[in-house]
């Protein structure tokens, strides 16, 4: 594997962004980290540090830091998007004067948009109508941004339909701590990277009202096996949801204290209102309004996803999370799909 330099822009400093920034900034590459806010940018440019996301990850200094888009993609062939989902498609709108040929477009946002129902590749081919298929993919996999900034060991999944494609981007991302596999299953890799988010959620529910470790293997056995069903019912190949992305991404987001989405849950759990959860959060908890977007595939599809439908009825419809988890236990019996099936 070749080590060339590349110039990238990073689009988003939130934790993911400023962490990403910092670790191709560790391999040489020239690193463009853009923010969303002057102040946010003017004081990550003097400080090196981003309080208010990664406060102990030191960003090195040869990473330009700006609130100008322009400036951040100037001379770039590589662009970085790691806003939330939903605010995707508006900072992609505004780089389109930019997006020549050329371009390689990489988005590491989990979710799926709430009014057209797209993942995030198909929002960026949207909205990118001089673009084709080999200039998006995504950069996903079991990541938490605090331990990828100090270079904890972690490995992730590079995708695009296009396999030069991926391949580039491992190139360009993999390092002795971040180790990047490549994926043509583009949708597959992403509805199990957003669809995990609203696991998490439910993970994080079921600890903060205290049914242990049964409930919690349940969630995420179970859980699995919805975001099969929808990522196999939108074209996704079914071993996609065995891999990194799938139940890799959705273990450490269920079982870590470091999630955003599971921490939501775990306060829900508690007893706290969805308002009352969100408003004590500093990032965003990307499952929330990807829930809805998948109960909304879901019913497009005619896929069945009880524990994601108990979800949504805690956080939109005000069902007591006791109640929801009752609702679940008592639907009528199944069968293992995950086995061969039982002979009559």
């Amino acid at each position: 594997m070749t080590d060339s330099i590349h110039r990238v822009a990073v689009i988003g400093a939130g934790s993911w962004g400023t962490a990403l920034a910092i670790s191709l900034a560790g391999k040489g590459h020239d690193v463009r980290l853009w923010a969303r806010r002057k102040e946010a940018a003017d004081a990550m440019r003097t400080s090196r540090h981003n309080p208010g996301y990664l406060a102990e990850a030191v960003i090195h200094d040869s990473v330009l830091i700006t609130d100008d888009l322009a400036e951040a993609v100037n001379g770039c062939t590589l662009w970085l998007i790691t806003v939330p989902s939903q605010d995707v498609r508006g900072v992609a709108e505004r780089l389109i004067p930019f997006a020549t040929p050329e371009k390689v477009i990489i988005t590491a946002a989990k979710g799926i948009e709430n009014e057209t129902l797209m993942t995030t590749s198909q929002v960026l081919l949207d909205v990118f109508q001089q673009l084709g298929p080999a200039n998006v993919a995504v950069l996903y996999g079991p990541s938490h941004a605090e331990e990828v900034a100090m270079s904890t060991p972690t490995t992730v999944v590079a995708s695009s339909t296009s396999l030069a494609t991926a391949r580039l981007i491992q190139q360009v991302f993999m390092t002795s701590t971040l180790r990047v596999y490549v994926n043509t299953d583009l949708i597959g890799v992403e509805i199990a990277g957003s669809v995990k988010n609203v696991l998490a959620i439910a993970a994080g529910i079921s600890d903060g009202v205290g049914y242990g470790d049964n409930a919690k293997a349940a969630i995420l056995t179970r859980g699995l096996s919805e975001i099969k069903r929808l990522g196999v019912a939108m074209g996704g190949v079914e071993g996609t949801f065995a891999g990194l992305a799938g139940i890799g991404d959705l273990v450490v987001t269920c079982m870590s204290t470091l999630s955003r989405n599971r921490n939501l849950g775990f306060a829900i759990g508690q007893g706290k209102s969805l308002d009352q959860a969100l408003e004590a959060m500093t990032m965003v908890a990307e499952g929330v309004r990807t829930t809805a977007s998948v109960m909304q595939l879901a019913a497009q599809l005619e896929v069945e996803m009880p524990i994601t439908a108990a979800v949504h009825s805690i956080l939109f419809e005000g069902v007591p999370p006791a109640e929801a988890v009752r609702c679940l236990m008592m639907r009528s019996a199944k069968q293992e799909e995950w086995i061969e099936q039982i002979p009559d």
